[in-house]
């Protein structure tokens, strides 16, 4: 039981009439009148609160499920009050390393009424955590106390990569399958057969069907030339390395430069799985530690999600040599190499460009780099000051030293994509699905 407000300024009053007490009266009279008064009120508030034990609000969490990194994901409280109208306050066991978007609740319920209260974490680690009971607070009828009470609701709670990210992804790469289907198919590109369909102005001549053309003329009325549909072929094969080395620890926009990673790991393997492709996961520092081999089917990127998401990035050099060597051993077939990491200067990314130079012609090596927004922030804003124009002037050789890195791997071969660590999943799955519609593959 807790006092309200009002049992306060009830006091209070008492305390201010005392001496008007003492000049019509006496002192004696005053200060009985006064303990009267006061005991009267700490026993209207002591019935308030025992008054209100049988019209609890009844609360109950619905299930968390997995929550996202780095993303608000919502919680729902359904309050249902009993026969009278409630007035509560509700502060959730959420676990403290979480950003909540309200710390406590507020409601006013009329009397046999339900309603959703909703409030947002944002949690900036993946892992398992436990989540706390309901603490509620009530007032009573009378406005004179707020029973406290806590409900039941422990539980552990697991923290994913961005599923919610994925979830929109899924919707619309389904959209893009089967709205522009159609359109996807273009004659003269890809390399699987399709469909056969009548020749109009503006079809490629290299496309037409002779042999069912021929077949067609056989029949008594004449009918037009048939042209080849191609498409871009299907189940090709993309592998994805992930590097979790000392540069994949920094923080970028509030999650570690990995979590980025993983996310557009996850989007593009998703990609790939919508688009027909096989898709296998390596994850490596000074070797190989995580190898998913490619697999077909939507089930394998529950496995990925499963595999992937206890993965930590660790304070050691990547081995970008070792884990290319463990590819070509394991991955004979053509595929499309992505390898997502990040780099620094020209020296530091010497390794990498002789790794990936290696996957030329054979396989189609793809760098993705994850850029810090905050470097690019510091070296295009005007300085006044000398401390702040260092800074200036260290971010805009790094930007450069990344240019001429991205350079010498384009001149080997190599497809780079640098972007912001938080714009670099979209932009990855953009880049892939031009891949596919290109057949560049």
């Amino acid at each position: 039981m807790i006092p309200s407000q009002r049992v306060y300024l009830l006091l209070l009053l008492g305390i201010v009439i005392a001496p008007a007490l003492a000049i019509a009266f006496n002192n004696q009279v005053s200060i009985i009148s006064t303990l009267l008064y006061d005991a009267g009120i700490l026993l209207l508030m002591f019935l308030d609160n025992l008054r209100l034990k049988s019209h609890r609000v009844e609360i109950t969490r619905t299930p968390l499920g997995r929550l996202s990194i780095g993303r608000d994901n919502p919680v729902i409280l359904s309050v249902q009050s009993g026969k009278q109208p409630a007035n509560i306050q509700i502060r959730d066991g959420y676990p403290v390393e979480f950003e909540v978007s309200m710390p406590a609740l507020q409601a006013s319920l009329p009397a046999n009424t339900t309603q959703e209260l909703t409030y947002t974490v944002k949690p900036a680690h993946r892992g398992e955590y436990p989540w706390g009971d309901i603490q509620v607070r009530q007032l009573g009828a009378w406005g004179l106390a707020w029973h406290n009470w806590k409900i039941p609701a422990t539980q552990k709670v697991a923290v994913y990569p961005d599923l919610l990210a994925l979830r929109a992804l899924s919707i619309r790469l389904t959209l893009l399958s089967t709205g522009n289907m159609q359109q996807a198919r273009k004659f003269g590109m890809g390399t699987e057969f399709a469909e056969l369909r009548e020749y109009s102005s503006g079809d490629d001549p290299r496309m037409i069907d002779w042999k069912a053309s021929a077949r067609r003329f056989s029949v008594p009325s004449r009918m037009p030339l048939q042209v080849r549909v191609l498409e871009p072929e299907h189940e090709q094969t993309l592998m994805i390395l992930l590097d979790r080395g000392r540069l994949m620890t920094a923080q970028v926009q509030g999650l570690k430069r990995f979590d980025w990673g993983l996310n557009a790991t996850l989007a593009l393997a998703l990609a790939g799985l919508n688009r027909g492709d096989r898709v296998g996961v390596g994850v490596f520092d000074r070797e190989v530690t995580t190898w998913i081999p490619p697999e077909r089917g939507q089930h394998h990127l529950s496995r990925l999600i499963e595999r992937l998401t206890p993965i930590q990035p660790v304070l050691l050099e990547p081995d970008y040599i070792g884990a290319v060597t463990n590819l070509v051993k394991q991955q004979t077939r053509r595929a499309l190499v992505v390898l997502i990491t990040d780099i620094v200067d020209v020296t530091a990314s010497a390794e990498l460009l002789a790794g990936l130079a290696r996957l030329t012609p054979r396989y189609l090596p793809f760098c993705v780099t994850l850029r810090d927004p905050q470097v690019d922030f510091l070296a295009h804003t005007f300085t006044e000051d000398v401390s702040a124009t260092y800074a200036r002037a260290v971010a805009l050789d790094l930007l450069s030293q990344r240019q001429v890195a991205f350079a010498n791997l384009k001149q080997k071969g190599v497809l780079v994509l640098d972007a912001p660590a938080h714009q670099i999943s979209d932009q990855l799955v953009e880049r892939y699905l031009q891949l596919k519609a290109r057949n560049q593959l």
